[in-house]
């Protein structure tokens, strides 16, 4: 399933979680599963690292099967699947560009030939690109991260409407950037602003709520992932992600969260955003 749009490559650094020292923490060391998620059906973008990866084996540890769409890292995309499968669990791979709105049909209904539902959306796949001055912020730039940040989200929806009826859960997840700001991050910053008012507008909307579609956001702040040493020169990284805990947060301290929101414990939970982000923000 890969698209024959423009490719990032040029845009995109590798985010193959191999490369990142020290690696990203997916695995939850302490958490008890209570089958939450029994026999559900979850769509993870980015769900090959990082956030991502770590929500899909929660997920699968709850007791849904889980479809990974991811762009580039057929190796890590590859090692989830197996944990997946591992806890018992099914899963697939979905390899493209959700940029591509014809690649998130495929990816929709590829899910409903194999798994016959769809209960949970979660996108989050995104990217950045550190830039000091506007005029930095290339035309070709600008594009990029709109359509992975926030074309993506909309065209994966939009292709999932029909089926995630009674009761689906969407989980959006936008940045503590959103709120924030970030001067040299400002593109991005927007797109997760967008991806915030998307999330409250779209959980009003009247054929969301005729069908009981929850529709949340996340907003992690400082997380180490693949997509931090892949946005920011290594000179920086040496401090990054200083929050008043005195650290940065671990990929498996987010996925807690999207198992709330994806679950019955959140029924009566819509159109907000929670906030995982070690208290550096408190709006």
């Amino acid at each position: 399933m890969v698209t024959d749009r423009k490719p990032k490559e040029n845009y995109l650094i590798n985010d193959n979680s191999s490369n990142v020292d020290p690696m990203p923490e997916i695995d939850h060391p302490t958490y008890q599963a209570s089958n939450k998620l029994l026999d559900k059906v979850a769509i993870v973008t980015g769900g090959d690292s990082g956030i991502g990866a770590a929500v899909a084996l929660l997920y699968a540890r709850e007791g849904a099967d889980v479809a990974i769409v991811h762009y580039e890292s057929s190796e890590d995309a590859e090692y989830v699947a197996e944990r997946i499968e591992a806890i018992g669990r099914q899963s697939m791979i979905l390899q493209g560009d959700i940029g591509d709105s014809a690649f998130c049909q495929q990816v929709v209904d590829s899910v409903i030939d194999t798994f016959g539902h769809i209960d949970i959306l979660v996108n989050n796949a995104g990217e950045q690109h550190l830039q000091k001055r506007v005029n930095d912020i290339s035309d070709d730039q600008l594009e990029r991260t709109f359509e992975t940040n926030f074309f993506g989200n909309v065209y994966l929806t939009r292709a999932a409407m029909g089926e995630l009826r009674g009761c689906g859960t969407i989980i959006n997840t936008t940045s503590v950037t959103a709120f924030k700001g970030n001067p040299e991050l400002m593109d991005y910053a927007a797109t997760k602003g967008a991806i915030v008012a998307w999330t409250r507008s779209l959980s009003k909307n009247e054929e969301i709520l005729e069908h009981k579609v929850r529709v949340n956001a996340v907003a992690p702040g400082p997380v180490w992932t693949p997509l931090i040493p892949a946005s920011f020169p290594k000179e920086r990284l040496k401090n990054w992600g200083q929050t008043p805990l005195g650290r940065a947060g671990k990929a498996y301290e987010l996925a807690p969260t999207y198992v709330f929101l994806a679950s019955a414990d959140s029924s009566f939970i819509t159109g907000q955003v929670i906030h995982v982000n070690g208290g550096t923000y408190n709006g």
